[in-house]
């Protein structure tokens, strides 16, 4: 019993560092650098036909890009 505790006071005390940080630097808590992307992979998977819920997200991110830059937000 002892060891969870003192496992859940550890994982405390990194939540609470990580919120001071947060707060001083106004910086959230960053992501690999640069992921897939770093290697010229545009996407998770390695089919050539995205599925339809992919499908349906990029023409998502496509018309709000699009709605974006009609009212020239970018």
């Amino acid at each position: 019993m002892s060891s969870f505790i003192a496992a859940f006071v550890v994982l405390l005390a990194f939540f609470f560092l990580m919120s001071i940080g947060y707060l001083l630097k106004q910086k959230a808590v960053a992501g690999s650098c640069g992921g897939l992307g770093s290697l010229g992979i545009d996407k998770a998977c390695d089919c050539d036909d995205p599925c339809d819920t992919r499908k349906a997200k990029m023409e998502g991110e496509a018309s709000r890009k699009e709605k974006l830059t009609k009212n020239r937000i970018i």
